[in-house]
């Protein structure tokens, strides 16, 4: 299994933080985002991990992982920048957002999901959003499932009779099927004249609404352990108290 982790961002809410270093790389009670994020996935059987890398690409020095340079970071959003490690998609894969921390229990679940698109989901949500004014309960990425499906996931979902909202946490895994099929449609929307441009401005859960709407059946993986998205200084400090 192979796992693409996107860290081509600026993480510029971290403010003098980031400046001259990628946000993957803060320190977390003596390891690196990052760090952690790699020994978890080793020890969960991963055996090629690639990192795809934006601003301050000189300072990724990780060894025995493979490194994709965005050149053109600039130019788009996360999406882009993930599709710049295109070749991978030929094999079970895990996509993994890079300011995300988590423990074994998270990453275990998400590893040994057997369906073709499996996202990571957290049903428990809401508590994390308590006292987190830095970044708020509307920014979250939530997801409307139902019959165990997705059937929305977006900013300020409403709730919906019969329906679940849980908060997708920026882990993907997806069957060497289901990668060949997302590098297909990515690849279909590309040469389309009425989307290039729009899908420069994509997020990954933009491209995921997408495969929905086109009928593809996305399962939700409810993880039960650990998590923390880092964003601002104010998830730094938490992140530092959840993990040892």
């Amino acid at each position: 299994m192979k796992a693409l982790i996107i860290a081509a961002g600026y993480g510029t809410r971290l403010g003098n933080l980031t400046k001259k270093m990628p946000k993957s790389l803060i320190d977390i009670n003596g390891k690196s985002i990052l760090k952690r994020q790699i020994e978890l996935l080793q020890s969960n059987g991963v055996t090629e991990i690639i990192i795809i890398t934006g601003p301050n690409h000189e300072k990724f020095l990780e060894k025995k992982i493979k490194y994709v340079k965005d050149n053109f970071y600039e130019n788009h959003e996360q999406l882009g920048s993930l599709m710049e490690g295109r070749n991978y998609f030929n094999d079970e894969l895990l996509i993994l957002f890079s300011d995300v921390l988590f423990d074994n229990q998270v990453i275990s679940k998400i590893i040994n999901s057997e369906n073709n698109f499996n996202i990571a989901v957290d049903s428990d949500w809401e508590k994390k959003y308590i006292g987190r004014t830095e970044h708020p309960i509307s920014q979250a990425d939530l997801v409307l499932i139902k019959n165990n499906l997705v059937f929305k996931i977006m900013k300020n979902l409403t709730p919906v009779n019969n329906f679940k909202i849980s908060e997708f946490i920026g882990i993907i895994k997806l069957s060497q099927k289901a990668s060949k099929e997302f590098l297909k449609h990515y690849t279909n929307l590309e040469k389309s004249k009425n989307k290039i441009e729009i899908i420069k401005k994509w997020y990954l859960t933009n491209m995921l609404q997408d495969l929905i709407d086109n009928n593809n059946s996305i399962t939700p993986i409810e993880i039960n352990g650990n998590w923390c998205e880092i964003d601002t200084v104010q998830d730094l400090e938490r992140a530092r108290k959840l993990f040892s």
